[in-house]
């Protein structure tokens, strides 16, 4: 049979097999030429071997491009799916698509969260990262593939596009989450722990600058090099950087969150400028927030209007300072906490529906306005980490 690989929906990645009615991975993605570009600074962007490249499209003799040009990029889809954008397109958008974390996105596409998808673009989707392909064999159900590989039936389904009376045929292609948070299997208790490195100050840095971008809490990167907040930096001046290694503790099922106490852990987990999913604990709806500021508990924000909106409905269809046990999706792993919906204070993201941010503890986080530990909140935390 003569298989031919086209695009579904924008998907770059998921080959129709038209006789059989099989999905499978795709390993090639068409490309339009950009300003600039040569064949080896494609293969350069997008990790592809160079004489692949050129020998896919026929370039052994002609090695020069145009801008506007359309080319063939081959890729390895048990490493990556190259994905071009359609209409509607964001990154946060992508990440939920393919069910990965939209930090290892961003960073895959030498992205932030303020960068803007042309309709074609093509991204780079590092699947490794968040799913593995099992090919169907007979007599297998999308239950019995969760259980073989231990992971929720519901996030399966989700991340394939299915439902429970979705048919499965032998030798389809699914793709599969690389679950790894913690369960009742996991036995790791280890402490966290702290290392060092060094950092040369560059032009235009500050403490506030620096400490973001190694996500720990000024205060800390001042203390760790024995200065004080008044302290001037030079370019070339050499810092020792704390950096806070939390392993992940067992939970008493998959369903629960890691118990992470705010002060020595999940301040370091989700540090501030970390994008993450908020699950609520109940009724399992999901929203994308970031941690925008916060030392005493995590101050967030929505990422876009639909997250707010989501949140909104989460909480009756209004904003309200009422708590909620809810479960942080953070770089594979879960994480219990508490939240409120109510926006207050400063803002940092704008467009996103509401003006301020809400409120998200975690084990033994305090209230800013009295440093003093909020008993609902910590409650909820319990709750979703099956301590109650």
């Amino acid at each position: 049979m003569d298989f031919k690989k086209f695009v579904i929906g924008g998907i770059v990645g998921l080959t129709l097999l038209s006789q059989s009615g099989i999905n499978a991975f795709a390993d090639i993605v068409s490309y339009e030429v950009q300003s600039g570009d040569t064949y080896w600074k494609v293969s350069e962007k997008y990790s592809v071997d160079l004489n692949e490249l050129i020998r896919e499209n026929s370039a052994e003799n002609n090695p020069y491009l145009n801008v506007g040009q359309t080319i063939k990029i081959p890729y390895d889809s048990n490493e990556k799916i190259l994905y071009k954008v359609v209409s509607g397109d964001a990154y946060w958008k992508i990440s939920e698509k393919f069910n990965i974390n939209i930090n290892k996105l961003l960073e895959a596409n030498n992205a932030n969260s303020t960068t803007r998808l042309n309709i074609n673009d093509v991204v780079i989707i590092p699947v490794g990262d968040s799913y593995r392909k099992h090919i169907v064999e007979a007599g297998e159900t999308y239950w019995k593939i969760s259980q073989k590989y231990s992971v929720d039936i519901h996030e399966l389904l989700r991340i394939n596009n299915a439902d429970e009376d979705s048919p499965l045929y032998i030798g389809q292609s699914l793709s599969v989450p690389n679950e790894s948070y913690p369960s009742s299997n996991n036995t790791n208790n280890s402490k966290p722990y702290i290392t060092y490195t060094n950092y040369t100050v560059q032009r235009g840095d500050d403490f506030w600058k620096i400490s973001i971008k190694f996500g720990i809490p000024q205060y800390e990167l001042i203390k760790a090099n024995n200065m004080t907040e008044n302290t001037m930096l030079n370019i070339g001046d050499i810092l020792k950087i704390p950096v806070h290694h939390v392993p992940v503790k067992n939970t008493p099922g998959q369903k629960y969150g890691e118990y992470l106490d705010w002060w020595t852990e999940a301040q370091y987990v989700v540090p501030i400028g970390k994008v993450f999913k908020v699950r609520d604990f109940y009724t399992g709806k999901e929203w994308t927030m970031k941690r925008t500021i916060g030392a005493s508990h995590a101050d967030c924000e929505p990422l876009t209007k639909y997250d707010s909106a989501v949140m909104k409905e989460v909480w009756g269809g209004y904003y309200s300072w009422k708590t909620r046990p809810v479960l942080i999706l953070v770089d594979s792993r879960k994480i219990a906490a508490s939240a409120s919906a109510m926006p207050h204070d400063i803002e940092y993201i704008s467009n996103n529906g509401i003006t301020g941010h809400m409120d998200i503890h975690f084990a033994n986080s305090t209230r800013h306005k009295d440093n003093k530990i909020d008993y609902d909140h910590q409650y909820n935390i319990k709750v979703s980490a099956g301590l109650k």
